[in-house]
């Protein structure tokens, strides 16, 4: 199983002091299907010493429509090669769209040709003739377990599936209605347990972190990760490929690996 962290143009060079891959997430899509990057201070690591290629990540948040599919295409893999990316990661969080899914099948035929790395939101998985679609590990209710082995069912196996270890920080106001709460910034979340002391429980189901506490008359269940639950996911996860050398058994550096993760990968 490969570790890649996700980080900012700004966070580059301290991640490159960690054992894991980087994803940079410093593209996204401009006017006229052009590809726009923030400045990357640091160049794209190479050689021996690096443990994995980079990966591009291109964002579409509050982009234009895509009306010249190849020209953005042909950008975005002559970045690839200016960078020695290996693979490439639609971080498309927008509603489908037909503009999208054109884009994200020819991208798709390309990165096949070259022998690119590539993956793609579910919604976005049909665009694709052999996709790699990126799974989001943060539920918050059934099973994590449960979760994991229905999503390698539905895209026929581990080697067709990206996981995404986003960070879970939610309030949920009791009784919940729906499986959305109010997500929490850290100082939010670390502000309510000051302020209410409150016993801290681990989800089996869920592998996350919870809490109860009552304000204005109203009670509140949080639930959130930390270094130690994303830690738990990524050792089951190992143990469903077998595919490391070790079975985390290395746990300080599963550890400090996972608590960058924490800090770096998107809120």
């Amino acid at each position: 199983m490969q570790l890649y962290l996700t980080v900012r143009p700004e966070d580059t060079r301290t991640a490159s002091a960690y054992p894991a891959g980087l994803a940079h997430a410093a593209y996204r899509i401009g006017e006229g299907s052009s590809l726009l990057s923030r400045n990357l201070l640091t160049p794209a690591r190479s050689g021996p010493m690096a443990p994995l290629p980079g990966l591009l990540v291109l964002s579409d948040r509050s982009a234009p429509s895509i009306d010249r599919p190849a020209a953005l295409a042909e950008a975005v893999l002559r970045e690839c090669a200016r960078r020695s990316y290996g693979g490439i990661v639609l971080d498309f969080d927008e509603p489908s769209r037909e503009d999208r899914r054109r884009f994200a099948a020819l991208l798709g035929q390309q990165c096949a040709k070259s022998r690119k790395f590539f993956c793609l939101p579910p919604s976005y998985a049909g665009a694709a003739e052999h996709p790699t679609v990126i799974v989001n590990t943060a539920i918050s209710g059934g099973s994590f377990e449960s979760h994991i082995r229905e999503e390698l069912a539905c895209y026929g196996g581990g080697r067709n599936v990206v996981f995404d270890l986003q960070r879970l920080r939610m309030d949920f106001r009791l009784p919940a209605r729906s499986g959305q709460g109010e997500p929490l910034t850290q100082a939010a979340l670390d502000a309510l347990i000051r302020e209410h002391q409150p016993a801290v429980f681990f989800s089996k189901d869920l592998f996350a972190r919870y809490f109860t506490y009552a304000k204005n008359g109203e009670s509140h269940f949080i639930l959130f990760d930390d270094a130690d639950t994303q830690a738990v996911r990524i050792n089951f996860l190992s143990h469903i490929f077998c595919l490391l050398p070790y079975a985390f058994s290395a746990t300080t550096m599963v550890m400090w690996l996972v608590r960058l993760l924490m800090r770096y990968i998107r809120p």
